[in-house]
């Protein structure tokens, strides 16, 4: 086999090989009257685990050829064939559907945001929108349709050029499974089955057609990964420009896949391990020294550490710049960062320095991405409390249901015709919700959801309420009697009654509270959720300052950014009737996601063979590698086929290992989960499987008669690709659109695929 024998070669065991050989036979002797050799007339028997080895040699077919390289022209045609199949498969009925379909309503959304320069707020980072928005730009959108709904018609607006930008992304997976697989183990079979995997893969064709964040993540995880195997091959001739080049480009696409998703953080942990045995592995080669082994370690850290920082930094920069002015995001960050967008209510606004009396405030929960104290006049639902009082919740949108009244608890020392008087740490207040008149309540009555927690409420008539209206102002780090500052001041507001303090949740309440957040007066005083601030003030009596004075800088905006991403990410869950999964489903295509409705339905699921067939094949390779550790632990010899089994069995782990850390990470998660998060993983299993397949057809192969084995070997190639062909053209209306009638109904033209019960096609 050409792949084998050139591993073999690379590593120099042919040569050993060939003199094993040579030992069992006898050597030629040379007739001195006759002048010419001859051969003994007996032979001895060659062992069974070195015939595997002479028939590895002895192979005159092109595709074992020792001599075949990456420059020669099969390499070339493949991998030329493979791509134009993509950009073809890809490309095809793009347009379609002529609507909006699943989460294009959020990204396309996001894009329009980015081009009208409006700042909006999502769990993601930056890099993935920016290029959806690019796109957009590139060819003629102007940012103004609505992105409203799924299902909502886009007319005459100009979508294609955003789900081209995003298929390109998806179109160059194809040729980077190819490059990655002939990376591992230099086998052009396996590149090809790998590539042909990726291509029939009905799944990653659906995420690919969509304005989605999908295809950039899957691309710069894939290209992370082969720029990290290829730097590999260069590893013995360091500092080279080959070297320094896939060197550099590692960062950069680490870099790039962080600053799409979050989940890029796994692709950095794999590369990151990858450079540690690097490392350690030069570290224990005694002819390098250990000021070259510096070299190497810094040579690594700047460009795979420094250089990614830098270049993420930038995107957020850059994502800064871009959105200038206020928009439906403002709410969930600091006052002092909505102060740098133009519009805010709080941009170059003037507004009292300190809180006094009979100022109308709204506040702001102090946490990063903590909503604004908002009350509204529908009351908690019987079943969810014991007394119906109006709710209050904390709301991270802007409306007047969020403005307060500060009034004095007891009014027995207020002298109205005092110009003004402060608020100070200390003061007994009652907070008045000025459109319903009600006065900030609690008492002790359970928390609507947190039943450890006291409710908080509105209740009272004009005003007028009760002693459980009274909180007691506790400014954090002041002593009693200092005055109550506008955004500078952290506040903890004590029910003077109850004990208990002022608190938002990050939980959301169902339906009947509006999706907003959980509201409650908590026993424990220093939770960090206790903490609050003020944020607008209106107050004639007193006198205005700049709020030029509270600005951020760039750093404090990253930072703050980053926690209101984490905060949010971590409490994200399904809203109500959304289809979503669970990790354990996705290796088995247990259910997938619909993209389109009605009557141009796209289902992702995933092609189920190549689903089902990698996981059979990673179990049966780490059944390999189990025989192999039994074998090593026995001693048996198998040095004719060492250093193919050795490479399979490093570019499987390799594999694996990437799966796995793409993978197992959501069985700890507590956030939503769909069937979209598993196709960063299924690209390494894919990549695996193709290796796998190739391996054992080989193995196989080289076991066999030398009259059939090119045969044999063209005819298992031939099967597996038209399996993955076949499995494709079935598949495909999944991706490409079905209309009529459902699966279960026999008239439809996908009756008789619905395989699994949970599959909606």
């Amino acid at each position: 086999m050409a792949d084998i024998e050139d591993s073999l070669t690379q590593a120099g065991e042919t040569d050993s090989i060939a003199s094993a050989l040579k030992e069992l036979s006898p050597s030629p002797k040379k007739d001195e009257n006759k002048g010419r050799e001859q051969k003994e007339d007996s032979i001895e028997p060659i062992p069974p685990r070195l015939r595997l080895a002479r028939r590895l040699s002895s192979s005159s077919s092109p595709i074992y050829s020792p001599s075949f390289n990456q420059k020669d022209w099969p390499f070339f045609t493949c991998l030329a064939l493979v791509t134009v199949l993509s950009f073809a498969t890809r490309l095809y009925t793009l347009n379609e559907p002529q609507h909006v379909a699943w989460d294009e309503t959020h990204f396309g959304k996001h894009a329009s945001w980015y081009i009208q320069g409006k700042f909006f707020f999502d769990v993601h980072p930056p890099l993935g929108k920016l290029i959806i928005a690019t796109a957009g730009v590139l060819s003629g959108y102007n940012g103004s349709f609505e992105f409203k709904e799924p299902g909502q018609k886009y007319e005459d607006t100009p979508y294609y050029g955003m789900r081209l930008g995003c298929v390109l992304f998806g179109i160059f997976l194809v040729p980077l499974a190819f490059l990655t697989v002939w990376e591992l183990v230099h086998s052009l079979s396996a590149s090809v089955i790998a590539a042909t995997m990726i291509l029939c893969e009905t799944g990653t064709l659906t995420l690919s057609q969509y304005i989605l964040l999908d295809p950039p993540l899957m691309f710069f995880v894939m290209a992370s990964t082969y720029c990290a195997v290829k730097f590999q091959s260069y590893k013995e001739e360091p500092y080279t420009l080959e070297w320094w080049y896939f060197l550099v480009l590692t960062g950069i696409f680490l870099a790039c896949t962080f600053s799409v998703k979050w989940v890029g953080l796994f692709v950095i942990l794999l590369v990151g391990l990858m450079t540690i045995k690097d490392l350690w592995d030069i570290l224990g080669d005694l002819r390098i020294s250990m000021v070259d082994f510096m070299k190497q370690f810094m040579c690594r850290a700047l460009c795979l550490i420094l250089l990614p920082f830098l270049i993420y930094i930038s995107i957020f920069e850059l994502h800064f710049i871009a959105l200038r002015y206020s928009g439906n995001g403002d709410g969930f960050f600091s006052s002092e960062f909505q102060a740098t967008l133009v519009g805010n209510e709080l941009y170059d606004q003037k507004v009292p320095e300190f809180l006094g009396y009979d100022a109308v405030i709204t506040l702001k929960n102090h946490r990063g991405g903590g909503g604004l104290l908002h009350s509204h006049s529908h009351l908690y639902p019987e079943e969810m409390a014991e007394i119906r009082q109006q709710q209050v919740t904390a709301y991270s949108h802007k409306d007047d249901n969020n403005k307060w009244l500060v009034k004095r608890a007891n009014d027995t020392n207020f002298n109205a015709s005092d110009e003004y008087q402060l608020v100070k740490n200390g003061d007994w207040i009652v907070l008045e919700h000025v459109s319903t008149k009600r006065n900030l309540h609690s008492h002790n009555i359970d928390g609507p959801i947190t039943k450890s927690h006291k409710q908080v409420s509105c209740y009272g008539q004009d005003g007028v309420g009760d002693a459980n209206d009274f909180w007691e102002v506790d400014i954090v780090g002041a002593k009693q009697g200092d005055p109550v500052r506008t955004v500078a001041s952290r506040l903890r507001f004590r029910h003077v009654a109850v004990g208990c303090y002022l608190h938002s949740h990050s939980k959301q309440l169902p339906k009947w509270g509006w999706e907003q957040l959980e509201v409650t007066c908590n026993p424990y005083k220093d939770d960090s959720n206790n903490l609050w601030n003020v944020e607008g003030n209106v107050n004639p009596k007193l006198p205005n300052i700049s709020f030029e004075f509270y600005k951020p800088g760039f750093f404090s905006k990253l930072i703050e950014s980053h926690q209101v991403m984490a905060e949010s990410n971590n409490n994200m869950k399904p809203k109500e009737g959304e289809q979503t999964s669970q990790p354990w489903h996705w290796p088995l295509t247990w259910q997938g996601q619909l993209f389109s409705g009605g009557d141009y339905r796209v289902y992702l699921l995933g092609n189920p063979i190549i689903f089902w067939g990698c996981d059979v094949l990673l179990i049966l390779f780490v059944l390999f590698v189990l025989m192999k550790l039994v074998a090593d632990q026995r001693s048996v010899n198998y040095l004719s086929i060492s250093v193919f089994v050795n490479r399979f069995v490093s570019s499987g782990c390799f594999l694996i290992l990437g799966w796995a850390l793409h993978y197992l990470p959501f069985y700890l998660m507590g956030r939503v989960l769909y069937f979209h998060h598993y196709f960063p993983a299924l690209m390494f299993i894919v990549m695996l499987g193709a290796i796998v397949i190739d391996s054992f057809i080989k193995l196989i192969t080289c076991l066999i008669s030398s009259r059939v084995k090119s045969f044999f070997f063209f005819s298992a190639f031939t099967l597996v690709m038209s399996v993955l062909i076949g499995s494709f053209a079935t598949f495909m209306p999944l991706s490409y659109g079905m209309s009529g009638s459902k699966s279960d109904n026999p008239e439809s033209r996908m009756y008789g695929l619905k395989w699994l019960p949970h599959w909606d096609i």
